[in-house]
């Protein structure tokens, strides 16, 4: 098969410190690669990948541009330009990418995940196109959250595990890992860990303008000694932050698509204590591979219980559930089912 897997051109493919979305289409170009199809990637510069790559923009913009149409309108509309090659497309990128498709007429078909939750606009949007581009969820709860849209298959994200390694012992702090977001709940991670009297690892993304208004009004005010912040760290220290802390505290407020930081942290063999909001619910195993709670004096009522939470029982949940094999397989049959014919 020729595929072409289109990246949103903010991050490099795979990300160099921020960027869940880029992390997925590195081992969905790299895995379709290795398993003898010609995969080629549309990605900005300093992308690393075992795909053909081919970057409509030399340099990843400037993070405060995040969201610009005129960037993300060249980088759709050049890799558009160029699928009449491909057997199929694989569209990960913003609302220019599937806009596009939706004018192909199905030659060739695309597929485009969608990364981001369910809004009003979003709703309006997709319901013009979902006859024309085969849209693929990637949680049964933001499957649900909008059943009018008729979807080609829900595919969880995966993660490679050989790049998450496994920590039994753990130590007395907790991680949050997130954007500078309310929605995200940073300032509830750090009333959750005063409040279970453990100090907290914050690895924060604040590039944005809103990000940075949002972090010096309201978070930073609430930052004492007990509460480490990190930016911009390498992968490598991110997993060893993880993997070292007693759980990891993700208090969202909001209907969240996936969480990939929730099955990243479990395959270092570490419990999430989180709310059972948007996919939280369907990834998080209550009991077993973390806490869903509510309230904070609930949240951190359920990290003094993590401990019942096995190391190796939240490993062995995202190997069965969660690998990037699994996720590779089954957007390889999706792909390979609605294919055009290669020329012989």
């Amino acid at each position: 098969m020729r595929i072409a897997q289109i990246a949103p051109p903010w991050f490099t493919v795979p990300p160099r410190h921020y960027g869940g979305i880029e992390l997925v289409v590195a081992l969905l170009a790299d895995g379709l690669e290795a398993r003898g199809h010609e995969v080629t990637l549309f990605a900005s510069g300093g992308s690393d990948t075992k795909a053909t790559l081919v970057s409509p923009l030399e340099e990843v913009p400037d993070p405060a541009l995040l969201g610009n149409s005129w960037f993300d309108a060249f980088h759709a509309l050049s890799a558009y330009l160029d699928v009449g090659r491909f057997d199929v497309v694989h569209d990960h990128s913003g609302i220019i990418g599937p806009s596009l498709a939706a004018m192909l007429g199905g030659t060739p078909p695309v597929v485009h995940t969608l990364h981001g939750p369910w809004t009003e606009s979003s709703r309006r949007f997709y319901s013009l196109i979902d006859e024309r581009v085969h849209l693929v969820a990637i949680s049964d709860t933001q499957r649900c959250d909008n059943p009018t849209i008729k979807y080609a298959a829900t595919v969880h994200n995966g993660i490679d595990l050989e790049l998450y390694p496994y920590r039994a012992e753990k130590e007395d702090f907790l991680v949050y890992v997130g954007r500078a977001n309310p929605d995200k709940g940073p300032t509830r991670a750090i009333e959750v860990a005063r409040r279970a009297g453990l100090p907290l690892a914050m690895i924060v993304k604040k590039t944005e303008p809103f990000e940075r208004a949002y972090w010096e009004e309201i978070v930073a005010p609430m930052l004492t000694d007990d509460v480490e912040v990190f930016e911009a760290v390498s992968h490598e220290f991110k997993v060893d932050l993880l993997g070292r802390a007693r759980a990891m505290v993700f208090p969202i407020d909001w209907a969240e698509p996936f969480g990939l930081v929730m099955i990243e942290a479990m395959a270092c063999g570490t419990p999430v204590v989180t709310c059972p909001v948007g996919a939280a619910s369907e990834v998080v195993t209550d009991g077993v591979t973390g806490f869903l709670a509510e309230s904070l004096d609930e949240l951190a009522a359920a990290v003094g219980r993590v401990e019942q939470c096995a190391p190796e029982a939240c490993r062995a949940d995202v190997e069965a559930r969660f690998s990037a094999d699994l996720m590779v397989d089954a957007y390889e049959g999706l792909l390979t089912g609605l294919a055009l014919p290669s020329p012989a």
